[in-house]
Protein backbone atom coordinates (compact mmCIF):
# COMPACT_ATOMS: atom_id res chain seq x y z
CA UNK A 1 0.00 0.00 0.00
CA UNK A 2 1.16 3.19 -0.91
CA UNK A 3 2.10 5.90 1.90
CA UNK A 4 1.32 8.33 0.01
CA UNK A 5 -1.11 8.89 -2.10
CA UNK A 6 -3.23 6.36 -4.04
CA UNK A 7 -1.15 5.10 -7.11
CA UNK A 8 -3.12 6.12 -10.56
CA UNK A 9 -4.95 3.31 -12.65
CA UNK A 10 -2.99 3.85 -16.40
CA UNK A 11 -5.98 3.43 -19.24
CA UNK A 12 -4.09 0.50 -21.93
CA UNK A 13 -5.32 1.38 -25.65
CA UNK A 14 -7.63 -0.69 -27.87
CA UNK A 15 -5.98 -3.61 -30.01
CA UNK A 16 -6.13 -2.47 -33.41
CA UNK A 17 -8.14 -5.42 -34.87
CA UNK A 18 -11.13 -6.07 -32.41
CA UNK A 19 -10.98 -2.24 -31.27
CA UNK A 20 -11.35 -4.12 -27.66
CA UNK A 21 -9.54 -3.14 -24.34
CA UNK A 22 -10.03 -6.34 -22.85
CA UNK A 23 -7.87 -8.27 -25.71
CA UNK A 24 -5.19 -5.60 -24.82
CA UNK A 25 -4.87 -6.39 -21.96
CA UNK A 26 -4.85 -10.25 -22.24
CA UNK A 27 -2.29 -9.83 -24.32
CA UNK A 28 -0.23 -7.88 -22.08
CA UNK A 29 -0.83 -10.40 -19.67
CA UNK A 30 0.40 -13.31 -22.16
CA UNK A 31 3.43 -11.04 -22.72
CA UNK A 32 7.02 -12.81 -21.47
CA UNK A 33 10.20 -10.79 -21.27
CA UNK A 34 8.46 -7.58 -23.41
CA UNK A 35 7.56 -9.73 -26.63
CA UNK A 36 4.65 -7.67 -27.43
CA UNK A 37 4.47 -9.17 -31.33
CA UNK A 38 4.87 -12.76 -30.33
CA UNK A 39 1.82 -12.34 -27.29
CA UNK A 40 -0.28 -10.89 -30.40
CA UNK A 41 0.72 -13.54 -32.56
CA UNK A 42 -0.31 -16.30 -30.25
CA UNK A 43 -3.54 -14.78 -29.32
CA UNK A 44 -4.55 -14.07 -32.80
CA UNK A 45 -3.48 -16.92 -34.08
CA UNK A 46 -5.45 -18.49 -31.47
CA UNK A 47 -8.58 -17.07 -32.09
CA UNK A 48 -7.90 -18.17 -35.82
CA UNK A 49 -7.80 -21.45 -34.45
CA UNK A 50 -11.25 -21.30 -32.81
CA UNK A 51 -12.96 -19.35 -35.83
CA UNK A 52 -11.73 -22.77 -37.67
CA UNK A 53 -13.00 -25.73 -35.40
CA UNK A 54 -15.86 -23.25 -34.67
CA UNK A 55 -17.50 -21.83 -38.41
CA UNK A 56 -20.13 -19.33 -38.12
CA UNK A 57 -19.42 -18.20 -34.49
CA UNK A 58 -17.12 -14.49 -33.72
CA UNK A 59 -14.01 -15.74 -32.41
CA UNK A 60 -13.98 -12.58 -29.87
CA UNK A 61 -17.26 -13.70 -28.67
CA UNK A 62 -16.08 -16.34 -27.78
CA UNK A 63 -13.00 -15.02 -26.02
CA UNK A 64 -15.51 -12.62 -24.20
CA UNK A 65 -18.04 -15.14 -22.86
CA UNK A 66 -14.70 -17.12 -21.44
CA UNK A 67 -13.46 -14.44 -19.99
CA UNK A 68 -16.89 -14.08 -17.84
CA UNK A 69 -17.19 -17.91 -17.46
CA UNK A 70 -13.49 -17.22 -16.06
CA UNK A 71 -14.36 -14.27 -13.27
CA UNK A 72 -15.03 -15.17 -9.74
CA UNK A 73 -17.86 -14.08 -7.66
CA UNK A 74 -16.44 -14.96 -3.97
CA UNK A 75 -12.97 -15.52 -2.50
CA UNK A 76 -11.77 -16.23 0.29
CA UNK A 77 -9.18 -13.85 2.53
CA UNK A 78 -7.25 -15.11 5.39
CA UNK A 79 -8.16 -12.95 8.73
CA UNK A 80 -6.31 -13.31 11.71
CA UNK A 81 -8.57 -12.75 15.35
CA UNK A 82 -7.81 -13.49 18.44
CA UNK A 83 -4.53 -15.97 17.41
CA UNK A 84 -6.26 -17.79 14.70
CA UNK A 85 -6.86 -17.41 11.49
CA UNK A 86 -10.34 -17.74 9.54
CA UNK A 87 -10.63 -17.67 5.88
CA UNK A 88 -13.28 -15.25 5.29
CA UNK A 89 -15.54 -15.24 2.23
CA UNK A 90 -15.36 -12.04 0.72
CA UNK A 91 -17.46 -10.62 -2.74
CA UNK A 92 -15.05 -10.04 -5.92
CA UNK A 93 -14.22 -6.14 -7.26
CA UNK A 94 -15.08 -5.99 -10.82
CA UNK A 95 -11.54 -5.24 -11.64
CA UNK A 96 -10.08 -7.93 -9.40
CA UNK A 97 -12.73 -10.73 -10.84
CA UNK A 98 -11.35 -9.79 -14.41
CA UNK A 99 -7.48 -9.94 -13.40
CA UNK A 100 -7.98 -13.33 -11.62
CA UNK A 101 -9.87 -14.45 -14.55
CA UNK A 102 -7.27 -13.62 -17.19
CA UNK A 103 -4.21 -14.45 -14.78
CA UNK A 104 -6.44 -18.17 -14.31
CA UNK A 105 -6.50 -18.60 -18.22
CA UNK A 106 -2.75 -17.88 -18.68
CA UNK A 107 -1.63 -19.98 -16.28
CA UNK A 108 -3.86 -22.69 -16.84
CA UNK A 109 -2.78 -22.68 -20.72
CA UNK A 110 0.56 -22.63 -20.43
CA UNK A 111 0.56 -26.09 -18.18
CA UNK A 112 -1.67 -27.67 -21.20
CA UNK A 113 -0.23 -30.51 -23.42
CA UNK A 114 -1.35 -29.34 -27.19
CA UNK A 115 1.87 -28.34 -29.28
CA UNK A 116 2.30 -24.90 -29.56
CA UNK A 117 1.00 -21.58 -27.43
CA UNK A 118 -1.91 -20.57 -29.70
CA UNK A 119 -3.29 -24.24 -29.83
CA UNK A 120 -3.20 -24.18 -26.11
CA UNK A 121 -4.98 -21.00 -26.03
CA UNK A 122 -7.57 -22.02 -28.21
CA UNK A 123 -8.36 -24.88 -26.38
CA UNK A 124 -8.62 -23.23 -23.15
CA UNK A 125 -10.94 -20.61 -24.59
CA UNK A 126 -13.30 -23.01 -25.77
CA UNK A 127 -12.90 -24.84 -22.76
CA UNK A 128 -14.15 -22.26 -20.87
CA UNK A 129 -16.99 -21.34 -23.20
CA UNK A 130 -18.20 -25.12 -22.60
CA UNK A 131 -17.81 -24.85 -19.08
CA UNK A 132 -14.86 -27.03 -17.89
CA UNK A 133 -11.15 -27.10 -18.24
CA UNK A 134 -8.87 -26.09 -15.44
CA UNK A 135 -9.32 -22.24 -15.23
CA UNK A 136 -12.88 -22.90 -14.89
CA UNK A 137 -12.07 -25.92 -11.91
CA UNK A 138 -10.04 -23.05 -10.86
CA UNK A 139 -13.06 -20.77 -10.13
CA UNK A 140 -15.51 -23.55 -8.74
CA UNK A 141 -12.83 -24.07 -6.36
CA UNK A 142 -12.56 -20.80 -5.25
CA UNK A 143 -16.48 -20.47 -4.75
CA UNK A 144 -16.36 -23.82 -2.90
CA UNK A 145 -13.89 -22.69 -0.58
CA UNK A 146 -16.19 -19.54 -0.03
CA UNK A 147 -19.23 -21.15 0.37
CA UNK A 148 -17.28 -23.65 3.02
CA UNK A 149 -16.10 -20.53 4.86
CA UNK A 150 -19.25 -19.00 4.92
CA UNK A 151 -20.08 -19.13 8.75
CA UNK A 152 -17.12 -16.78 9.11
CA UNK A 153 -18.95 -14.42 6.83
CA UNK A 154 -19.24 -11.65 9.70
CA UNK A 155 -15.31 -11.40 10.10
CA UNK A 156 -15.57 -9.22 7.13
CA UNK A 157 -13.06 -6.36 6.89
Amino acid sequence: MPRRRRAIKREVIPDAIYNSKLVTKFVNRLMLAGKKGVAETIFYGALDIIKKKMPGENPNEIFRKAIEAAKPILEVKSRRIGGANYQVPIEVRPERAQTLALRWIVNYTRQRKEKCMAEKLAGELMDLNNGNGATYKKKEDTHRMAEANKAFAHYKF
